[in-house]
């Protein structure tokens, strides 16, 4: 899991496109023989978004893209430097080197490439709000919308180590969350009523929601997105009270006193090489209006995940399913050469 760049304001954006108009063209930089380079991105979700982004620079602007393996830190600075031109997906003021190099002006955060950004919080299988007919499940929780709701629904998620609390299956030992979650329910006074048990491993957690899921019981969890299990099942997420800065900062050290507040949530952006912006204003573009929903990120790290495909086999996958999807990325003659080459 990533840890939480600021996006350029799409104003300045516009102008640093505008101020191209009369500069050499993404097609032109391609059909030169230059290379666009991208960074490894060690995490499954950006290795999906680096793949679908390589297959439609190739097969629908003409360019030959490779890919440069290392550890983040040194891809981004060989971002920063102009070695490397992009890296795929940048979780928003989380790398150091990302921030100076922008403030600096050698690199720009473009675009939002997942609808809404990320997501954290607790869960519950969809089955326990709505029921499931094909399943013969019964809504057990048809009022269960936010954590508020809670205290009326202890007794249906019970911990079995002390039946006089409810459970929240939590955080493994040592992870911020596992803090947060101990602020949470302290936040919203739920400690005197839920407990929050720590499983082994996000192995252990992942065994632990998919045996509740094939089982049909009620569960209550934490969890984050994108990641395959979001993908693989359907979960109604609680709501919490809007996101405060300086109630979360105190949810996640654990502080008994924190104030109520929602994780907040974190943009992912594409993080270009300034320079190379300058000369393939229309890839810049396209790299500004890529974008996907949570639920088809998920998806696809799954497949990766679960189903060991390949990153780049699952990019052709997402790119013959979903014409309605990344059609809106690109100019109409890219897309039809796209279409073209998938049949």
């Amino acid at each position: 899991m990533r840890t939480p760049s600021l996006l350029l304001a799409p104003l300045a954006l516009g102008l640093l496109l505008a101020s191209q108009a009369g500069a050499q063209t993404a097609s032109a930089y391609c059909a030169s023989g230059k290379t666009v380079k991208f960074a490894e991105v060690s995490w499954e979700s950006g290795q999906f978004t680096t793949e679908v982004m390589r297959q439609i620079l190739e097969k629908g602007y003409g360019c030959k893209t490779d890919v440069t393996t290392g550890a983040t830190n040194i891809t981004e600075t060989a971002v920063a430097n102009g070695d490397l031109h992009v890296f795929a997906e940048e979780w928003e003021g989380a790398n150091e080197v990302v921030n100076k190099s922008r403030k600096e002006g050698k690199t720009i955060q473009v675009g939002k490439t997942l609808q809404g950004g990320t997501v954290e919080g607790w869960f519950v299988p969809k089955y326990v709000v709505s029921g499931d007919a094909a399943r013969n499940i019964k809504a057990v929780a048809p009022d269960l919308k936010s954590v508020a709701d809670l205290p009326k629904y202890k007794q249906l998620f019970l911990d079995d180590e002390d039946p006089t609390m409810g459970r929240l299956l939590g955080c493994v030992a040592g992870w911020v969350c596992d803090k947060t979650n101990v602020g949470k329910l302290a936040a919203y006074k739920l400690d005197g009523m839920y407990a929050q048990y720590r499983p082994g491993s996000q192995a252990a957690l992942d065994a632990s929601v998919t045996s509740a899921v094939k089982q049909g019981k009620p569960i209550l969890f934490y969890y984050w997105g994108p990641t395959a299990l979001l993908g693989k099942y359907d979960f109604v997420q609680l709501k919490e009270p809007a996101a405060n800065a300086k109630c979360y900062e105190m949810e996640k050290a654990g502080d008994p006193k924190a104030c109520p507040s929602a994780t907040p949530s974190i943009t992912l952006h594409v993080n270009v090489n300034s320079a190379f912006a300058k000369s393939a204003p229309e890839l810049v573009q396209f790299f500004s209006k890529y974008t996907t929903s949570l639920a088809t990120l998920s998806k696809y790290v799954g497949r990766i995940t679960d189903d060991k495909m390949a990153p780049s086999d699952a990019a052709t996958e997402f790119l013959k399913a979903n014409p309605g999807v990344w059609a809106k990325w690109v100019p109409a003659a890219v897309a039809s050469k796209i279409t073209a080459s998938l049949k």
